[in-house]
Formats: C-alpha cells, structure tokens, sequence
C-alpha cells in the first residue's frame, strides 16, 4: 500500500450520524469501529465511533472518531490530517519531521488494534495522526 494523506474529522459523541451522512452524499464504503470492540470498561463509550473510514467511489476518503475520553472537542478545530500506509520508513519520517518545534499529544508506538499511532500539532497549530499498518497475518 502507498501512504495516502486525508482529512480526519472529530466529532463530541454523533460520529456514526455524520460518517453516514458523509456516505449518502459522496457513496461508498463505510467501516465503523467503536470503543467497546477495543475493550473500553465505560459503558458510555462502548458505541461511540474510536475510528470510521468512508471510502467513496471517486477515491475520496474520510476518517473520523468521536472525541477520546481525556480529549477536548472544539468546534472549528476539530480537523486534523492522517497520514497513513505500511512504509514505517516513509511515515515515520515524516512523524520526526513533524514534531519538530511542534508537540507531540499521543506518542507514535504500538497500539491495541496493532498498528503504530501517534498525533501530534505541529509548529503552525495543524494537528496530525501518523498511522502506519501492520502486515496482516
């Protein structure tokens, strides 16, 4: 897989409403993936959106999740930039370019679903995901 570069949208509890807004206007494949599949102990989380991707029929694609616990939703700030794909190399370079002069919000190490995640705003207030995939088995 190449690394692809999209908007990813954050959302204060109505994820799943917008993402399937999003797919009747532009079509196409929607995944959902909530808190409680990742094992979250609150209740109120457990059908909250951690991670949506639509992917349209034009080759657009939009990510989205509901705000994470610890986390402030501000409207108007509340898009951020995804770069992800397989080649660590590639995005993790990117990630060390990133950060510098920036602040780094989640750092970019293994996680639950297996993947290496981080975010961080960079030096001009942007906020970035980094994520790269694991090969799958």
């Amino acid at each position: 897989m190449t690394s692809r570069l999209n908007p990813y949208l954050s959302f204060d509890g109505n994820a799943r409403e917008a993402m399937e807004f999003y797919r009747q206007v532009f079509g196409g494949d929607l995944t959902l993936s909530t808190f409680g599949e990742f094992g979250t102990d609150d209740p109120t989380l457990a059908d909250k959106v951690m991670h949506g991707m639509l992917e349209t029929p034009s080759g657009y694609t939009l990510m989205a999740s509901d705000t994470a616990p610890g986390m402030q939703h501000v409207p108007g700030n509340n898009v951020s930039v995804s770069v992800s794909g397989d080649d660590g190399n590639e995005l993790r370079g990117y990630w060390d370019k990133l950060t510098v002069g920036g602040t780094v919000t989640v750092p970019l190490e293994k996680q639950m679903w297996g993947d290496e995640f981080g975010m961080c705003v960079d030096r001009f207030g942007i906020g970035w995901l980094v994520n790269i995939s694991q090969a799958q088995r």
